[in-house]
């Protein structure tokens, strides 16, 4: 029955979500972006992650990564409404640094798309007798090799149309994740026998291991870069709406998942939802797998086209996109075979906190000169700072 309910689930999301009035309305597709960014490799780590690091305050610790995440978004919101505001015409040290921030942001999808890539190799052999750090190596290899022969040869374009079917896809498994839980949490509810682990961290480690999973629930920037397909007002409705709904989605998950499981019954590994999955229904690993393939191969593709046309635009074209495509390869592979995807996690958190911290630097500096925003500025100052902090002691999980 357990079975039969979280496939009716998974089912009967995907059904609303393919429908032509909601795949087809506006504000859902100004939203699909951002939300696929933020809840796409994170659901996939962050549980066993932060249930193995915080124990029972794991939510807790939940709470504080959302509340970063709305903080840094308000600023790259107010960045939005200021440009629209000015129509274009900004500071010379804003423009300054918002070149630099795409500098950060380029480099940061750099990273993501090694952190995404070496999910996929993961989890790709984690059902199969292959299973291993090696083989997952392998895997991610070859497909960089395949993204860089896309890209080489202009083949982006057909990659890029899985992106809504494999956030539709990821979206109802994750429900169907969800249904599962809370009735596996429910049994055990019952029985009297949920588990309050104690946190195996605390301190001023716990807090640098939070610095280090901010990518987890980063994405939600994407909606700056999309002023050609929509307003302001709408990237701005939709950014919110995309880390409302990610915020809802993983706050009932971490606490579904913070107090049912022995902190001893799987060993943490970038693999342990699946092993911990197949305690709770036997069909939920093979979902879970096929929905972490299309969404991180997706997910990579997206930062790889990103990555590359911003660089290419940064550089007035003297480095091209396929240049770029080959770089990001490079560094990617390199990255595969000299760190684990803990350390890649950590290395992404940094990148793209530089990003937030050029973006509130930028916030502070325009609400400066907008009549009733001064009061932001100090706030976005201490965003700033926030984000440098982050790139500073940010650390792996060990």
């Amino acid at each position: 029955m357990q079975n039969l309910a979280i496939l009716l689930a998974t089912v009967a999301l995907l059904g609303i979500l393919i429908l032509p009035r909601v795949s087809e309305a506006r504000l859902w597709r100004a939203t699909v972006t951002p939300l696929a960014s933020i809840i796409g490799s994170g659901f996939l780590v962050l549980g066993p992650i932060l249930d193995d690091a915080y124990g029972r305050y794991a939510p807790l610790a939940m709470v504080a990564l959302c509340i970063g995440a709305w903080a840094f978004g308000a600023a790259v919101r107010f960045n939005i409404a200021a440009i629209e505001h000015s129509k274009g015409q900004r500071s010379l040290a804003e423009e300054r640094i918002e070149r630099l921030a795409s500098w950060a942001l380029a480099f940061a999808y750099v990273i993501s798309v090694s952190y995404y890539l070496n999910l996929f190799g993961a989890f790709a052999v984690s059902l199969t007798p292959l299973r291993g750090a090696e083989h997952a190596r392998e895997v991610t290899t070859a497909v960089f090799l395949v993204v860089l022969i896309a890209g080489w040869g202009r083949g982006f374009g057909a990659l890029e149309r899985m992106e809504q079917v494999a956030v539709s896809l990821k979206l109802a498994i994750i429900l169907g994740l969800l249904v599962g839980l809370a009735q596996y949490v429910a049994h055990h509810a019952a029985a009297g026998d949920l588990v309050l682990n104690k946190p195996g961290l605390s301190g001023w480690p716990a807090v640098t291991l939070a610095f280090g999973l901010i990518v987890t629930v980063q994405g939600f920037e994407t909606t700056r870069y999309l002023g050609e397909t929509y307003d302001a007002r709408m990237r701005i409705r939709a950014m919110r709406l995309a880390q409302g709904l990610a915020t809802l989605i993983y706050m009932i998950y971490i606490c579904l998942l913070a107090f049912d499981f022995p902190a001893d019954k799987v060993a943490l590994s970038e693999t342990a939802i699946i092993d911990l999955m197949q305690l709770v229904a036997p069909i939920l690993p093979a979902l879970l797998v096929a929905a972490a393939l299309a969404a991180q191969f997706s997910a990579a593709v997206a930062d790889t086209a990103g990555s590359g046309g911003l660089v290419a635009e940064l550089t007035g074209g003297r480095i091209s996109s396929r240049q770029s495509y080959a770089l990001l390869v490079a560094i990617g592979i390199l990255l595969t075979w000299s760190a684990d995807v803990f350390q890649i996690i950590s290395y992404a958190s940094r990148a793209f906190a530089a990003y937030y911290a050029l973006q509130a630097a930028i916030a502070a500096l325009a609400a400066r000169g907008r009549p009733g925003a001064t009061w932001r500025v100090p706030v976005f100052s201490v965003l700033t700072l926030l984000g440098l902090a982050i790139v500073i002691f940010g650390t792996p999980v060990e």
